[in-house]
This record gives C-alpha cells, sequence and structure tokens, in this order.
C-alpha cells in the first residue's frame, strides 16, 4: 500500500518564504538570498515527508506567489504588455514573474498585475491565466525541474505535480473575442510534452497532474479535451506512471471520463464526497491504482481513524493492498504547517488534543497505512486507542456545549424574528440624536497603525510595559485622531481603532468558543498568510470589553464617534 502526498505548506513553519519575499521586494535581501530560502523550505518539506515514511513526496509544490501562475510563466503564457522584461537571468524571470502578479512601476513603464482570484471554494487565492487567439507557448521555466533535480540530489525521488493541461486552460479568461480558449490544448500539448521529456531524461517515475475542474460541470468539448489531452502524452510517454487528481469535490458525472483516462493512478477526494467511492469500486478499470484521499486537507480538526479505516478496509477488500494509495483529500497548502510550533500557554492549549496540522496530517496518513495492515505494533495500536478517546472527549466536552448558549438559542427560536422599525423612523430617531448635515463626511474606520504603535505592542507582550501604561499610549493615539479629524471637518469621526491587532483576533479574543493559534499561518495570495480563528464550540461574550474605547472617544467630542 503507497502512501501518497498531494501537496504541501510553502510557507515555512515560521512564514519564512512570506519574510524573504518582501524583504527581496524592498531591496533589503538579494535574489541569492530569497533563492536560498526557498531551497532551505523546500529540502525541509522533503526531508520531513520522507522521514514520517511518505512514498510518494511532491515536488514543484513550492511556489515563491502561485502555483497557477508558475505554469503560465512555465509555458510561456505572458501577456504581451510584459514584454521586454524577460531577459535571461534567472532574476530577470523571477521578477518577470513578480511583475505578472502585482504589477510593474519603474523606468517610466506602469503595467498593470494579471487578475487574481479565489481558487475554487477554498480561501486560496491564484493568478487567472490570460489566453488569446492561436496563442503560441513555450517553454520559459525549468523550475519543474529544478525542484525535481533538487530533491534528487538530496537523496529524494519526488512526484513532481503539474496543474493539468484542461484544468490550466479552464482555469484562465480569454481576453478578446471570437475562440474557446479550450481550443488551444493541442498547441499547449506541445509544451507539456517537452516538460514531461525533460524529467522523463532525469529520472522521474510518478507525475501527478492536478485537474480538479473534474469536480465541475462539464461541456462535451471539455470532456473530449481531458480524453484527448491524456491520449497523447500517454502515446509520447507509454512507460511513465501517471496520476490524476482531483478534489474539492465529487467528480459525478465525469466518472466514466475519469476511469477511462490512460492513467496509472486516480486521485479522489472521499472527506468532502465519501459516497463516490461506492461508483468507484463498482467500475475501476483493473490496471489502475486507487489514491483515496481520506485525511482532511482543508481543515485542522484530527482524523477519526475508525471513519478512515471502515473507507480504506472497503477499498482494500475490492482490490487487494497493492492497488490502494492512502492520501490527504487534497494538497495540505490549505493548513498550517505544524502543531507543535503552538508552545504558548492559552486557550489553544484546552482543544490541542483534537487538532492536527500539514505535519501531523502526513503522520496520519502513515498511521492509517499501519492499521489497515494489521500492524499490531504497540505504538500503533496506542495511537489509535488515543484517537478513538479524544474523539469520545471532543464529542461529550463542555468546552463544545455551552448550556447558556442552547438555552438562549432555543428562546430566540420560539420568539420568531423579531419586526424592525420602518426606515422612516429610524432615520428621523437618528437624526435627532446625531444632528448630521446632508451628505455627511466620515471614513471607513481604521488608521494605519504607526510603527511606534507596533512597537509598543511588542513591549506589552513581552512585559516592558504594564497594561495601564499601555493604555495611556492608546488614549494618546485617539485623542490625537480625533483632534485632527475635527481640524478637517469630518462629520461622523472615528477613534482609529489603535488597539486592535487582527480584526478577527481582536474581538474572537473576547470570546467563548473560539482560540487562536500564534503559528497557525495559511496563505492566501502571495506573501500575504492568514491566521484563521479556531471555531470549536457554542459561542458566547461572556463579558464586555474591559476598556469602551468608543465612547472614550465620544467623551472628547460633541460629534458622533463610531
Amino acid at each position: 500500500m503507497i502512501t501518497n502526498n498531494l501537496g504541501y505548506p510553502r510557507i515555512g513553519n515560521h512564514r519564512e518564504t512570506k519574510k524573504a519575499l518582501e524583504a527581496y521586494w524592498s531591496g533589503k535581501i538579494s535574489y541569492e538570498e530569497l533563492i536560498s530560502t526557498g531551497k532551505e523550505i523546500k529540502l525541509k518539506n522533503w526531508q520531513l515527508q520522507k522521514d514520517l515514511g511518505i512514498d510518494l513526496i511532491p515536488s514543484n509544490d513550492f511556489s515563491f506567489y502561485d502555483h497557477i501562475l508558475d505554469m503560465s510563466l512555465t509555458v510561456g503564457a505572458i501577456p504581451e504588455r510584459y514584454s521586454g522584461l524577460d531577459k535571461n537571468s534567472g532574476k530577470d524571470l523571477l521578477d518577470l514573474y513578480f511583475a505578472m502578479a502585482r504589477g510593474y512601476q519603474d523606468k517610466g513603464k506602469d503595467i498593470t498585475a494579471m487578475e487574481m482570484t479565489k481558487w475554487f471554494d477554498t480561501n486560496y487565492h491564484y493568478i487567472v491565466p490570460e489566453f488569446y487567439k492561436n496563442q503560441q507557448f513555450k517553454l520559459s521555466s525549468h523550475k519543474f525541474l529544478e525542484d525535481f533535480s533538487e530533491a534528487k540530489d538530496a537523496g529524494i525521488l519526488t512526484k513532481p505535480v503539474l496543474t493539468g493541461p484542461v484544468s490550466f486552460l479552464l482555469s484562465g479568461k480569454e481576453k478578446e473575442a471570437g475562440f474557446d480558449r479550450i481550443d488551444l490544448l493541442e498547441n499547449l500539448l506541445k509544451v507539456y510534452i517537452e516538460i514531461i521529456a525533460l524529467l522523463k531524461s532525469h529520472g522521474v517515475e510518478w507525475i501527478q497532474f492536478d485537474e480538479p475542474y473534474l469536480i465541475t460541470d462539464l461541456s462535451i468539448k471539455q470532456k473530449e479535451a481531458f480524453t484527448k489531452a491524456y491520449s497523447v502524452l500517454r502515446k509520447e510517454f507509454p512507460e511513465l506512471k501517471f496520476m490524476i487528481a482531483t478534489y474539492f469535490g465529487e467528480v459525478g458525472d465525469n466518472i466514466e471520463i475519469l476511469l477511462n483516462l490512460p492513467v496509472k493512478a486516480i486521485h479522489v477526494d472521499l472527506v468532502r464526497a465519501p459516497s463516490q467511492l461506492d461508483a468507484l469500486l463498482n467500475k475501476l478499470p483493473a490496471n489502475k491504482f486507487l489514491s483515496l484521499g481520506v485525511v482532511n486537507g482543508r481543515n485542522i480538526w484530527k482524523n477519526d481513524y475508525k471513519e478512515s479505516l471502515d473507507i480504506i478496509h472497503k477499498a482494500v477488500d475490492k482490490f487487494g493492498e497493492e492497488r490502494i494509495m492512502l492520501a490527504p483529500s487534497c494538497s495540505l497548502l490549505h493548513v498550517p504547517c505544524d502543531l507543535d510550533s503552538e508552545i504558548s500557554p492559552g486557550k489553544l492549549d484546552e482543544i490541542k488534543p483534537w487538532l492536527a496540522f500539514a505535519k501531523q496530517k502526513v503522520r496520519e496518513i502513515i498511521v492509517l497505512r499501519h492499521l489497515t495492515l494489521g500492524d499490531n505494533d504497540e505504538e500503533m495500536v496506542s495511537e489509535y486507542l488515543d484517537n478513538q478517546d479524544v474523539h469520545l472527549s471532543k464529542k461529550e466536552s463542555t468546552l463544545i456545549h455551552n448550556n447558556g448558549v442552547k438555552t438562549r438559542m432555543s428562546k430566540a427560536e420560539k420568539m420568531g424574528r423579531p419586526s424592525r422599525t420602518a426606515f422612516a423612523e429610524r432615520k428621523e430617531a437618528q437624526q435627532n440624536v446625531l444632528h448630521l448635515p446632508g451628505f455627511p463626511t466620515t471614513t471607513i474606520g481604521s488608521f494605519p497603525q504607526t510603527i511606534e504603535i507596533r512597537r509598543l505592542r511588542t513591549k506589552l507582550k513581552k512585559g516592558e510595559i504594564n497594561t495601564e501604561e499601555y493604555n495611556q499610549s492608546i488614549r494618546k493615539e485617539i485623542d490625537s485622531a480625533i483632534r485632527w479629524q475635527q481640524e478637517i471637518g469630518l462629520d461622523v469621526l472615528v477613534h482609529g481603532e489603535f488597539e486592535r491587532n487582527d480584526m478577527v483576533e481582536y474581538f474572537g479574543e473576547m470570546l467563548e468558543g473560539i482560540a487562536f493559534t500564534k503559528n497557525g499561518w495559511v496563505q492566501s495570495y502571495g506573501s500575504r498568510c492568514v491566521k484563521p480563528p479556531v471555531i470549536y464550540g457554542d459561542v458566547a461574550r461572556p463579558k464586555p470589553m474591559t476598556i469602551d474605547w468608543t465612547t472614550y472617544a465620544q467623551s472628547l467630542t460633541s460629534k458622533p464617534v463610531k
């Protein structure tokens, strides 16, 4: 039984990629230093997966900005407006890549960035490829080969990950009328053949093609494109092992297309769509591996080994161990790196036994293989029992079930939705209090936090100042903000919100049922990382804020403050 990972977080345990990128963009580090940081993170990721026991370790899943943009650069899908930025050196190519993502303003040029949008229904954002009628493609970047070679030099034979040719086209947009981007497939496949030929010459065995658009509604033409693409690639490379990876949902009506593609393995998401397993068990051709996505690649909760084993045993009973792969449901790009980084005391400590980040999810895949194969090793048996105890305790935990919330919800449901006062009445009541002029002026709310305020918060965290000293400084900032808003003549003032850290975290820390990590960062796009709150139970606000800064700000002025 093969263990198979689809992708690993690329930001580093402590956001090393983000910090290096922003330092490079601001001119604080060199191109060589940025590349070195990337190599360090890749090597750590590969070695971690190897040490844990993953058989098919992904490469080319690392990116300095976005994996779809990586493919656009690789196949030369570079919009004409960036011509002149593409030169011969590695640095020039990387700067072109960043210009496509972020725009370019220098030397009298002002070039807009490419569009960015969400990757399916995740919080990850990708750079949308741009396509033109009769567009020709050319191999413009060898990143895929460089990554594979770096891993091989380190003694790790990886499985390169490529965005599949059809999903790459479908993820983009036509930038002129009169053609369908899927018609570019034949031109695009010429470059894919070059890519695969180079990988083959360097000793590749498996290649993973991500084709998530197989979970969407497809036209007849698009379905035919999948068959055409992989028939061409299989004919060119009959001996290589190709894997098609689908994720984020059910293949549905596209199952016949998927099963009949001339590839060695198919991967399906059995977390989002466990019901599709039955159809696969009945129809999977005898010459194919089935990769079971049983570990959730999109949330931070510990896997329930019993539930996963029920799915795995069902597949093993049908096909035998030798045709089964175990994997996360999708790339682990969408979860934080390592739960072991959470060492600071706090609310998270109470729920930490329930959690699993990327490193822990890789470990879960390995444990599931041992348990499936009937490994009676004491460590594995103990881990299974501990896992079940954790899930039982979680279901019964008072941290999750807040009786006060349930009682209030029950009363609210019986009362029904309250009626709302008519707008005209509300408008008159508001005006009687606020006395606003016609077309009142205001701002959105938050003012930028200065370096001094950030230093102030750091001193508070380190214990260099106490809470009262911190609050006195915040009062001064609010005073200043109110005064200059009055001076310039705004009608509705804002208190500046200088005391807040992240907006969500600021309010979430006042609530029960929500916890925050210290290092649970997830990439949103480029160097932008977010630290989502962990909602683990019934949410309640036990008490109001210690200091009502808005009321304080209102005391400084006769004008309304929000």
